[in-house]
């Protein structure tokens, strides 16, 4: 069986395996690491391959001629797939020690629904035409529903309830109609480097279509279609760390990415995306000044999010290499970054039972290896060296100017000093302010082990990155490589 079709078994066979040992916790959470590894371990067979030229393909079945469930990977999807599967490994170290450090309940249906959520990001990852990625995509937020309502409360499941309406209805109302448009209009949905539209379209038909698109992948919380992804803020730290970091909204902006770069393409789109840079570039600025006054570590965590998945969807519409290359390095980067900020919000609730920034005073000198983490993951966002997301800013601020694209040079400035405006204050307060009374009469220390060990090694990734973007920065080149090239 090739390394491809691997890829989709391992962790549906994990998921029915941990399924079967529910009743065996250490057994459970066995399979579900040697589940992740060996997921990470068959995708990384296909990336040599990927960065010789080779694009492995896999066809399931065909429903109608051009419409056809079918695999093929790119650089792209191979930087997708090798982050989520990557991190899975680390989520699963970390979500032992939260899950039974918390008491929480229905581990084994977590475990399950991660799995199975695993699987449908790699199909996203790796789908070779609109259809499958279609099909993936509502599988995935399938998936992921029991996860955000994970806690049965009334508040978890009104959560639930935004999380499943906003996703399924953008898709189904906007993303659906797309693809549908997309294949009446060439008889395909297969991605191609260089777009399958015709060349030719009408700049407002392509505006339309674009819009469609980007409002349609709601995944990618563009506003005013983000209220999703801070109402799932209900559901427990993993699985916040998965819609974050590791599948759910790396699935969105990989969509719009791959959309712009393998369905319209450079030629079709110039002229047509003034209106995405403009609505990106307010998603950016709006949702920074909403997490500039959120209390609430999760809410401030989320907004962030919302923020800096629109700094991906602003470098594809500035349609300039480089900055496509910076889209494909800020989905890593922000990976990196997140998942660290998160494990560390999760750690403080799971050790200090703190939620709100304002309780953090001082909470530096109990949690230094927390807040240390918490630290690198919050100046990556920010853009400052040695972490992660200067190289990805670089590149998109590079291709802004590029292409003369004032307004978007002026929303990442504006952007990156209210990224310090957010994080940095949590920072200070962590490790220069004093403890607080409440906190000097109940002390605490670090969260379980695995929780430190989890975050320790995604703030080691977020500086590695820094000093080691040979990888990712040849499959990001190898993606904006594909902009202009044209359909065979």
């Amino acid at each position: 069986m090739s390394a491809l079709a691997l890829a989709f078994v391992i962790p549906l066979l994990g998921a029915v395996g941990i399924a079967l040992a529910g009743k065996s916790p250490n057994l459970r959470e066995s399979i579900t690491l040697a589940t992740a590894v060996l997921l990470f371990g068959t995708v990384l067979q296909l990336l040599d391959p990927v960065l010789a030229g080779e694009r492995p393909e896999l066809v399931l079945f065909e429903i109608l001629p051009g419409l056809s469930i079918a695999f093929k990977v790119e650089p792209l999807g191979m930087l997708f797939g090798l982050i989520a599967s990557g991190l899975w490994i680390v989520n699963s170290v970390y979500s032992i020690g939260y899950m039974r450090g918390n008491d929480e309940k229905h581990q084994t249906r977590f475990y399950v629904c991660f799995a199975l959520s695993l699987a449908s990001a790699l199909a996203i990852a790796f789908a070779a035409n609109l259809l499958t990625l279609f099909l993936f995509y509502e599988l995935l937020t399938l998936m992921t529903y029991p996860l955000v309502t994970h806690a049965g409360t009334d508040k978890a499941r009104a959560g639930g309830r935004t999380y499943l309406a906003i996703l399924m209805g953008t898709s189904i109302l906007f993303l659906l109609p797309a693809v549908i448009y997309v294949w009446h209009l060439t008889g395909t949905t297969e991605f191609q480097a260089g777009g399958i539209l015709p060349a030719n379209m009408d700049k407002g038909e392509v505006a339309i279509l674009l819009a469609l698109f980007m409002f349609g992948i709601g995944k990618a919380a563009l506003m005013p279609f983000h209220r999703w992804l801070p109402a799932a803020m209900v559901a427990p730290t993993p699985v916040s760390a998965l819609l974050h970091a590791v599948a759910v909204v790396k699935a969105g902006v990989f969509s719009v990415v791959k959309v712009v770069v393998y369905v319209f393409g450079i030629d079709t789109l110039t002229g047509a995306t003034d209106w995405l840079v403009a609505i990106s570039g307010f998603t950016i600025i709006a949702a920074s000044i909403v997490a500039l006054n959120a209390d609430n570590l999760k809410r401030r965590l989320a907004y962030s999010t919302v923020s800096q998945l629109s700094y991906v969807i602003l470098a594809a519409a500035i349609l300039a290499p480089l900055s496509i290359v910076g889209a494909a390095l800020h989905i890593a980067a922000h990976a990196f970054g997140k998942i660290t900020l998160f494990f560390a919000a999760g750690s403080i609730y799971t050790a200090a039972h703190k939620t709100e920034v304002s309780q953090l005073d001082g909470i530096g000198k109990r949690m230094p290896w927390t807040m240390a983490a918490f630290t690198v993951g919050a100046l990556s966002l920010i853009g400052i060296p040695p972490f992660a997301g200067f190289i990805s800013k670089w590149f998109i601020m590079s291709g802004a100017w590029a292409t003369q694209n004032v307004l978007a040079a002026a929303v990442i400035l504006a952007s990156t000093l209210l990224n310090a405006a957010y994080f940095l204050p949590i920072v200070h307060r962590a490790f220069f302010r004093p403890l607080s009374a409440e906190a000097e009469q109940h002390p605490h220390g670090e969260a379980p082990l695995p929780m430190l060990i989890a975050l320790t090694f995604t703030a080691v990734l977020t500086t590695a990155m820094f000093f080691f973007p040979d990888t990712a920065l040849r499959l990001a080149e190898g993606v904006a490589a594909s902009l202009k090239a044209m359909p065979e």
